[in-house]
């Protein structure tokens, strides 16, 4: 086995999983995010050169991961909003967060959400997240904080700290 793809397997074996429970957890379906991370760590492969060099390869695959997703929302003419079944369905396949957290994930606006997945899921640091994102530092903190204030009022202290495990 070449020494690239040794280092692409033991990335995709310690990443994969965090990568699914993120993009879970932003968008809502399991079933959904396993076909995006699925589409993003091909990717990854076909572009690992360049991505085994980026400061934050899971971040990269995360992103990657939403914006194929974006992408085939755009194709289609609508989207359709999740229900409170797709939210419990979501976490019956496997994405390890409970019911009541993941809804509270999808009530923070989007950007909110991505910021929680950066930080908290995926243990990137603030500079990182931003750039990830595309906002300032700052920004990253302010979107942090409002979202840390608005699962404290609805989760039990457990539950927040399932957040984060």
């Amino acid at each position: 086995m070449s020494n690239e793809r040794a280092e692409f397997t033991a990335f995709f074996q310690a990443s994969w999983e965090p990568c699914l429970r993120a993009v879970a957890a932003v968008i809502g379906s399991q079933q959904l995010a396993e076909d995006q991370v699925a589409e993003a760590f091909a990717r990854a492969w076909a572009s690992w050169p360049k991505v085994s060099h980026h400061p934050a390869p899971r971040a990269w695959v995360l992103r990657t991961a939403l914006n194929a997703g974006a992408s085939a929302w755009h194709r289609r003419s609508k989207e359709t909003a999740l229900t409170s079944d797709d939210i419990a369905a979501a976490d019956s396949q496997g994405t390890g967060l409970d019911t009541a957290v993941l809804t509270a994930l999808r009530r923070l606006p989007a950007r909110q959400r991505e910021v929680i997945v950066l930080r908290v899921f995926l243990d990137l640091d603030i500079d990182t997240t931003a750039r990830q994102l595309g906002i300032a530092p700052g920004t990253v903190r302010a979107h942090l904080s409002r979202a840390m204030t608005a699962l404290r009022g609805e989760l039990s202290p457990a539950m927040i700290t399932e957040i984060g495990r």
